[in-house]
Protein backbone atom coordinates (compact mmCIF):
# COMPACT_ATOMS: atom_id res chain seq x y z
CA UNK A 1 0.00 0.00 0.00
CA UNK A 2 1.07 3.27 -0.86
CA UNK A 3 1.37 6.24 1.58
CA UNK A 4 0.33 9.78 -0.25
CA UNK A 5 0.65 11.60 3.41
CA UNK A 6 3.80 13.27 2.33
CA UNK A 7 4.41 13.41 -1.45
CA UNK A 8 7.01 15.68 -3.57
CA UNK A 9 5.94 16.33 -6.81
CA UNK A 10 6.89 15.53 -9.98
CA UNK A 11 9.15 18.41 -11.67
CA UNK A 12 10.07 18.24 -15.16
CA UNK A 13 14.48 18.63 -15.00
CA UNK A 14 13.97 18.50 -10.85
CA UNK A 15 12.87 14.99 -9.96
CA UNK A 16 15.28 12.64 -11.92
CA UNK A 17 17.20 9.70 -10.05
CA UNK A 18 19.90 11.67 -8.81
CA UNK A 19 17.74 14.19 -6.98
CA UNK A 20 15.40 11.08 -6.09
CA UNK A 21 18.24 9.19 -4.40
CA UNK A 22 19.46 12.69 -2.85
CA UNK A 23 16.05 13.63 -1.05
CA UNK A 24 15.38 9.75 -0.40
CA UNK A 25 18.65 10.24 1.80
CA UNK A 26 16.91 13.00 4.08
CA UNK A 27 13.18 11.29 3.91
CA UNK A 28 12.85 7.33 3.86
CA UNK A 29 9.08 7.86 3.71
CA UNK A 30 7.80 10.35 1.73
CA UNK A 31 6.75 9.23 -1.70
CA UNK A 32 8.97 10.46 -4.91
CA UNK A 33 7.67 10.95 -8.24
CA UNK A 34 9.75 10.83 -11.64
CA UNK A 35 9.64 13.70 -13.63
CA UNK A 36 6.59 12.83 -16.35
CA UNK A 37 7.66 10.36 -18.93
CA UNK A 38 5.56 10.12 -22.15
CA UNK A 39 4.23 6.63 -23.17
CA UNK A 40 6.26 6.75 -26.42
CA UNK A 41 9.35 7.42 -24.30
CA UNK A 42 9.22 4.20 -22.26
CA UNK A 43 8.08 2.00 -25.06
CA UNK A 44 10.94 3.56 -27.30
CA UNK A 45 13.29 5.03 -25.78
CA UNK A 46 16.17 3.62 -23.52
CA UNK A 47 15.02 1.21 -20.74
CA UNK A 48 17.53 2.39 -18.29
CA UNK A 49 18.18 6.23 -19.19
CA UNK A 50 14.01 6.91 -19.38
CA UNK A 51 12.58 4.68 -16.50
CA UNK A 52 15.87 3.58 -14.30
CA UNK A 53 16.16 4.20 -10.52
CA UNK A 54 18.26 3.22 -7.71
CA UNK A 55 16.13 0.34 -5.56
CA UNK A 56 16.99 3.23 -2.62
CA UNK A 57 14.38 5.20 -3.98
CA UNK A 58 11.84 3.78 -2.84
CA UNK A 59 8.18 4.28 -2.55
CA UNK A 60 8.59 5.86 -6.26
CA UNK A 61 5.88 6.51 -8.78
CA UNK A 62 6.32 6.64 -11.87
CA UNK A 63 4.21 9.50 -13.77
CA UNK A 64 2.95 8.92 -17.57
CA UNK A 65 2.12 11.33 -19.78
CA UNK A 66 -0.25 10.48 -22.88
CA UNK A 67 -3.73 9.74 -23.77
CA UNK A 68 -4.18 6.66 -26.31
CA UNK A 69 -5.23 3.75 -23.44
CA UNK A 70 -3.09 1.18 -25.31
CA UNK A 71 0.52 2.96 -25.21
CA UNK A 72 0.08 4.09 -21.62
CA UNK A 73 -1.28 0.48 -20.30
CA UNK A 74 1.89 -1.05 -22.15
CA UNK A 75 3.81 1.53 -20.84
CA UNK A 76 2.21 0.80 -17.00
CA UNK A 77 3.21 -2.52 -17.41
CA UNK A 78 6.67 -2.05 -18.41
CA UNK A 79 7.01 0.28 -15.22
CA UNK A 80 5.61 -2.17 -13.49
CA UNK A 81 7.58 -4.92 -14.59
CA UNK A 82 10.64 -2.39 -13.39
CA UNK A 83 9.91 -2.36 -9.65
CA UNK A 84 7.66 1.25 -9.85
CA UNK A 85 5.17 1.41 -6.90
CA UNK A 86 2.71 3.33 -8.74
CA UNK A 87 1.56 4.76 -11.87
CA UNK A 88 0.09 8.01 -11.96
CA UNK A 89 -1.26 9.87 -14.98
CA UNK A 90 -0.37 13.46 -16.02
CA UNK A 91 -3.64 15.34 -16.07
CA UNK A 92 -2.42 18.89 -15.15
CA UNK A 93 0.70 19.65 -17.59
CA UNK A 94 -0.24 22.87 -18.88
CA UNK A 95 2.33 23.24 -21.35
CA UNK A 96 1.16 24.30 -24.68
CA UNK A 97 3.70 21.59 -26.56
CA UNK A 98 2.40 18.99 -23.91
CA UNK A 99 -1.45 20.17 -25.28
CA UNK A 100 -0.74 20.16 -28.54
CA UNK A 101 0.55 16.34 -28.24
CA UNK A 102 -2.51 15.80 -26.34
CA UNK A 103 -1.89 15.09 -22.99
CA UNK A 104 -1.94 16.76 -19.77
CA UNK A 105 -4.30 19.30 -18.53
CA UNK A 106 -5.93 19.23 -21.30
CA UNK A 107 -7.52 16.09 -21.02
CA UNK A 108 -10.06 17.56 -18.31
CA UNK A 109 -11.76 18.74 -21.13
CA UNK A 110 -11.88 14.88 -22.24
CA UNK A 111 -12.82 13.03 -18.74
CA UNK A 112 -14.44 10.25 -20.57
CA UNK A 113 -10.93 9.58 -22.47
CA UNK A 114 -8.86 9.89 -18.89
CA UNK A 115 -11.54 7.63 -17.62
CA UNK A 116 -10.47 5.07 -20.84
CA UNK A 117 -6.97 5.28 -19.62
CA UNK A 118 -6.83 4.64 -16.32
CA UNK A 119 -9.34 1.54 -17.21
CA UNK A 120 -6.67 0.15 -19.73
CA UNK A 121 -3.84 1.30 -17.13
CA UNK A 122 -6.02 -0.91 -14.27
CA UNK A 123 -5.87 -4.03 -16.02
CA UNK A 124 -2.85 -4.12 -17.50
CA UNK A 125 -0.85 -3.51 -14.00
CA UNK A 126 -1.48 -5.09 -10.29
CA UNK A 127 -0.21 -1.32 -8.61
CA UNK A 128 -2.27 1.61 -7.92
CA UNK A 129 -3.14 4.19 -10.20
CA UNK A 130 -3.40 7.62 -9.49
CA UNK A 131 -4.02 10.75 -11.52
CA UNK A 132 -2.72 14.36 -10.78
CA UNK A 133 -4.95 16.97 -12.21
CA UNK A 134 -5.49 20.39 -12.01
CA UNK A 135 -9.08 22.39 -10.41
CA UNK A 136 -9.97 23.34 -14.33
CA UNK A 137 -8.81 24.62 -17.40
CA UNK A 138 -9.28 27.75 -18.93
CA UNK A 139 -12.62 28.89 -18.79
CA UNK A 140 -14.23 25.27 -17.64
CA UNK A 141 -13.30 25.90 -13.85
CA UNK A 142 -15.83 25.61 -11.43
CA UNK A 143 -16.39 23.22 -9.29
CA UNK A 144 -18.87 21.12 -10.42
CA UNK A 145 -16.91 20.67 -13.38
CA UNK A 146 -14.04 19.41 -11.58
CA UNK A 147 -16.96 16.78 -9.02
CA UNK A 148 -18.02 15.80 -12.31
CA UNK A 149 -14.44 15.06 -14.01
CA UNK A 150 -13.76 13.43 -10.70
CA UNK A 151 -16.47 11.19 -10.56
CA UNK A 152 -16.22 10.13 -14.22
CA UNK A 153 -12.75 8.86 -14.09
CA UNK A 154 -13.39 7.39 -10.58
CA UNK A 155 -15.78 5.13 -12.54
CA UNK A 156 -12.79 4.46 -14.50
CA UNK A 157 -11.49 2.69 -11.81
CA UNK A 158 -8.57 5.61 -10.09
CA UNK A 159 -9.04 5.88 -6.23
CA UNK A 160 -6.49 8.59 -5.52
CA UNK A 161 -6.40 12.31 -7.52
CA UNK A 162 -3.61 14.34 -6.79
CA UNK A 163 -5.24 17.44 -7.16
CA UNK A 164 -3.34 21.15 -8.08
CA UNK A 165 -5.23 23.62 -6.32
CA UNK A 166 -5.08 25.81 -9.22
CA UNK A 167 -7.02 25.93 -12.75
CA UNK A 168 -4.69 25.43 -15.48
CA UNK A 169 -4.43 28.18 -18.88
CA UNK A 170 -3.68 26.08 -22.06
CA UNK A 171 -2.57 29.22 -23.69
CA UNK A 172 -1.16 32.55 -23.15
CA UNK A 173 0.80 32.11 -20.33
CA UNK A 174 4.12 30.36 -19.57
CA UNK A 175 3.76 26.47 -17.35
CA UNK A 176 5.83 28.59 -14.87
CA UNK A 177 3.41 31.39 -14.80
CA UNK A 178 0.75 28.86 -14.76
CA UNK A 179 2.33 27.73 -11.03
CA UNK A 180 1.58 31.02 -9.51
CA UNK A 181 -0.87 33.24 -11.76
CA UNK A 182 -4.24 31.01 -11.11
CA UNK A 183 -5.38 31.91 -7.83
CA UNK A 184 -5.10 28.66 -4.99
CA UNK A 185 -8.42 27.50 -4.03
CA UNK A 186 -8.06 24.85 -1.40
CA UNK A 187 -11.60 25.01 -0.56
CA UNK A 188 -11.92 23.22 -4.14
CA UNK A 189 -9.74 19.83 -3.28
CA UNK A 190 -11.38 19.90 0.35
CA UNK A 191 -14.50 20.15 -0.95
CA UNK A 192 -14.11 17.25 -3.15
CA UNK A 193 -12.40 15.02 -0.25
CA UNK A 194 -16.11 15.85 1.31
CA UNK A 195 -18.30 14.97 -1.11
CA UNK A 196 -15.87 11.83 -2.23
CA UNK A 197 -15.08 10.25 1.20
CA UNK A 198 -14.42 7.10 -0.43
CA UNK A 199 -11.58 8.72 -2.61
CA UNK A 200 -7.96 9.41 -1.18
CA UNK A 201 -7.12 12.53 -2.00
CA UNK A 202 -3.73 14.68 -2.15
CA UNK A 203 -3.34 18.21 -2.09
CA UNK A 204 -1.24 20.01 -4.25
CA UNK A 205 -0.10 23.54 -4.79
CA UNK A 206 2.07 26.25 -2.78
CA UNK A 207 2.33 24.58 0.40
CA UNK A 208 5.90 25.56 1.30
CA UNK A 209 6.55 24.20 4.67
CA UNK A 210 5.24 21.06 6.71
CA UNK A 211 3.59 23.11 9.25
CA UNK A 212 1.30 24.24 6.54
CA UNK A 213 1.28 20.92 5.05
CA UNK A 214 -0.43 19.71 8.93
CA UNK A 215 -3.04 22.50 8.40
CA UNK A 216 -4.24 20.79 4.79
CA UNK A 217 -4.07 16.97 6.42
CA UNK A 218 -6.68 18.29 8.49
CA UNK A 219 -9.03 18.36 5.12
CA UNK A 220 -7.33 16.12 2.83
CA UNK A 221 -5.01 12.49 2.96
CA UNK A 222 -1.94 13.79 1.98
CA UNK A 223 0.13 16.73 0.78
CA UNK A 224 2.70 17.09 -1.93
CA UNK A 225 4.76 19.57 -1.79
CA UNK A 226 6.95 20.66 -4.84
CA UNK A 227 9.46 23.83 -5.63
CA UNK A 228 9.54 24.19 -2.08
CA UNK A 229 11.50 20.65 -1.84
CA UNK A 230 13.53 21.95 -4.23
CA UNK A 231 15.00 25.03 -3.27
CA UNK A 232 14.80 23.97 0.72
CA UNK A 233 15.02 20.03 0.62
CA UNK A 234 16.26 19.42 4.12
CA UNK A 235 12.66 20.92 4.99
CA UNK A 236 11.84 17.03 4.54
CA UNK A 237 13.93 15.80 7.41
CA UNK A 238 11.54 16.52 10.02
CA UNK A 239 8.47 14.65 7.87
CA UNK A 240 8.89 10.97 8.71
CA UNK A 241 8.26 11.98 12.86
CA UNK A 242 5.59 14.22 12.02
CA UNK A 243 3.35 12.14 9.24
CA UNK A 244 4.56 8.44 9.59
CA UNK A 245 5.55 7.88 13.38
CA UNK A 246 9.08 6.86 12.04
CA UNK A 247 10.73 7.38 15.07
CA UNK A 248 14.41 7.85 13.62
CA UNK A 249 16.78 10.08 14.15
CA UNK A 250 17.35 11.89 10.56
CA UNK A 251 20.33 11.99 9.35
CA UNK A 252 21.89 15.78 9.94
CA UNK A 253 22.61 18.11 6.23
CA UNK A 254 26.44 16.49 6.87
CA UNK A 255 25.67 13.18 7.23
CA UNK A 256 23.42 13.74 3.99
CA UNK A 257 26.33 14.73 2.09
CA UNK A 258 28.56 11.98 4.04
CA UNK A 259 26.10 9.56 2.74
CA UNK A 260 25.87 10.62 -0.73
CA UNK A 261 29.49 10.47 -1.86
CA UNK A 262 29.65 7.06 -2.63
CA UNK A 263 26.95 7.27 -4.96
CA UNK A 264 28.99 10.27 -6.25
CA UNK A 265 32.06 8.59 -6.88
CA UNK A 266 29.92 5.59 -8.46
CA UNK A 267 28.49 7.91 -10.99
CA UNK A 268 31.88 9.54 -11.69
CA UNK A 269 33.40 6.03 -12.30
CA UNK A 270 30.61 6.02 -15.44
CA UNK A 271 31.20 9.33 -16.48
CA UNK A 272 28.49 11.20 -15.34
CA UNK A 273 29.77 14.86 -14.49
CA UNK A 274 29.55 16.01 -11.51
CA UNK A 275 27.42 18.65 -11.59
CA UNK A 276 24.30 16.55 -12.76
CA UNK A 277 24.15 15.46 -9.34
CA UNK A 278 25.62 18.76 -7.27
CA UNK A 279 23.01 21.07 -8.75
CA UNK A 280 20.32 19.42 -6.91
CA UNK A 281 21.96 19.69 -3.94
CA UNK A 282 22.34 23.50 -3.74
CA UNK A 283 19.83 23.70 -1.73
CA UNK A 284 20.93 21.61 0.98
CA UNK A 285 21.91 24.65 3.46
CA UNK A 286 19.45 26.97 2.56
CA UNK A 287 18.98 29.05 5.14
CA UNK A 288 21.68 28.16 7.24
CA UNK A 289 25.08 30.23 7.90
CA UNK A 290 27.41 30.78 5.01
CA UNK A 291 25.06 28.64 3.04
CA UNK A 292 25.16 30.92 0.24
CA UNK A 293 29.19 29.24 0.01
CA UNK A 294 28.18 26.45 -0.37
CA UNK A 295 26.02 27.20 -3.37
CA UNK A 296 28.79 29.26 -4.86
CA UNK A 297 31.55 26.98 -4.61
CA UNK A 298 29.39 24.20 -5.85
CA UNK A 299 28.47 26.16 -8.70
CA UNK A 300 31.61 27.56 -9.80
CA UNK A 301 33.69 23.90 -9.71
CA UNK A 302 31.33 21.25 -10.11
CA UNK A 303 31.03 22.19 -13.66
CA UNK A 304 34.91 22.00 -13.92
CA UNK A 305 36.56 19.30 -15.68
CA UNK A 306 37.86 16.44 -13.92
CA UNK A 307 35.44 17.64 -10.73
CA UNK A 308 35.09 15.20 -8.35
CA UNK A 309 34.40 14.94 -4.61
CA UNK A 310 36.97 16.76 -3.57
CA UNK A 311 34.67 19.70 -4.59
CA UNK A 312 31.57 18.08 -2.15
CA UNK A 313 34.78 18.30 0.76
CA UNK A 314 35.87 22.10 -0.47
CA UNK A 315 32.22 23.30 -0.44
CA UNK A 316 31.51 21.81 3.04
CA UNK A 317 34.66 23.50 4.61
CA UNK A 318 33.05 27.16 3.27
CA UNK A 319 30.78 26.53 6.09
CA UNK A 320 33.23 26.24 8.59
CA UNK A 321 36.14 28.16 7.35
Amino acid sequence: MVNHRICVAPMMDRTDRHERYFLRLISRRALLYTEMVTSDAVLRGDRERVCGFDPAEHPIALQLGGSDPVALAEAAARGAELGYDEINLNVGCPSERVSAARFGACLMAHPSLVADCVRAISDAVLIPVTVKTRIGIDDQDSYEGLSRFVRKVSDGGCQTFIIHARKAFLSGISPKKNRTIPPLKYEFVYQIKNEFPELEVVLNGGVLCLDSAAQHLAHVDGVMIGRAAYKNPYLLADADRRFFRDTSVPRSRDQVVDALKPYIADLLEKGVHLSCITRHIMGLFYGQPRGRLWRRHLSENACRTGADVAVIDAALAELTT
